[in-house]
């Protein structure tokens, strides 16, 4: 009788141990789970955990969504939050940073950046840029390229207008609005193609990238046995400059430049 009592107890702690195993693989979902659903559905559960607090959960909902080939800049953003839940700040800032590439006007996405940013553990003066150089850049930023694309040719469909004006105006003040609306619009027009030809080039350019690896020593030369320049540690922003053998040159924002190996940064 004893020994039938304790079959009967092992044999029930065993199914609430698989009872209990099987709980804890359901609260993730698999990835042939996420592959068998809508990329709608999956958003949907990826947002609901992240709501609930599950970040590792919603994390693999959205990249289920990324794997898939859809990208959005709400996406990206709901992506960064999620890692920087988990205080995970090198894929944050990535990720922020990829959202602000398709939509550089958004303020929310510049915040929680900054406040990402602030804690990191590197600090970095800038080097002080020129006023007008500062202010172009701040302007450019409100828009995507293809804002800019649209709005410089309403700008030349104007320019044109005012071009007949000049020509066939058969009064001196209309020919005389026509000369300074076609110069103000040839203006704007290569203001806003410029603004547009440069956020295309920072959207599909492969020169920024953030450190992913707790630290990576900047070296001298691309070889791990060159002399160690600086440290930088996960989640600093840098430019790459030039590349070589699975190594990057990078310059940060100081001016300061180095080699750093490849595998410990991931482009922008």
């Amino acid at each position: 009788m004893k020994y039938q009592l304790a079959i009967l107890l092992m044999c029930w702690s065993l199914s609430v141990a698989a009872q209990t195993d099987t709980t804890a693989v359901a609260s993730t979902p698999t990835a042939f789970e996420l592959e068998a659903e809508s990329p709608e559905t999956i958003w949907d559960k990826a947002n609901t955990e992240y709501i609930n607090n599950n970040y590792e959960a919603a994390i693999a909902g959205y990249q289920s969504i990324l794997e898939r080939g859809l990208v959005s800049a709400k996406l990206y953003y709901n992506l960064a939050n999620a890692h920087f839940k988990r205080n995970e700040l090198g894929e944050a800032i990535l990720y922020y940073h990829r959202a602000l590439r398709l939509t550089p006007g958004d303020e929310d996405i510049r915040h929680n950046l900054s406040v990402a940013e602030a804690r990191t553990k590197d600090t970095i003066d800038e080097i002080p840029t020129f006023f007008l150089t500062s202010w172009m850049q701040a302007v450019r930023s409100l828009m995507s390229s293809t804002a800019w694309s649209v709005i410089s040719l309403i700008v030349l469909i104007a320019m044109l207008v005012f071009t007949l004006l000049y020509l066939l105006g058969s009064q001196l003040a209309l020919r005389k609005t026509g000369f300074y609306g076609m110069l103000l619009g040839l203006l704007l027009f290569v203001l806003t193609s410029s603004f547009a030809a440069a956020q295309r080039r920072e959207q599909l350019g492969e020169n920024r990238a953030v450190v992913m690896s707790t630290s990576a020593a900047v070296k001298s030369s691309p070889d791990r046995s060159a002399t160690d320049l600086f440290v930088l540690h996960e989640g600093t922003v840098v430019e790459i400059t030039n590349r070589l053998d699975g190594w990057c040159e990078v310059t940060i924002a100081d001016g300061k430049k180095g080699w750093t190996e490849g595998g410990k940064i991931e482009v922008i």
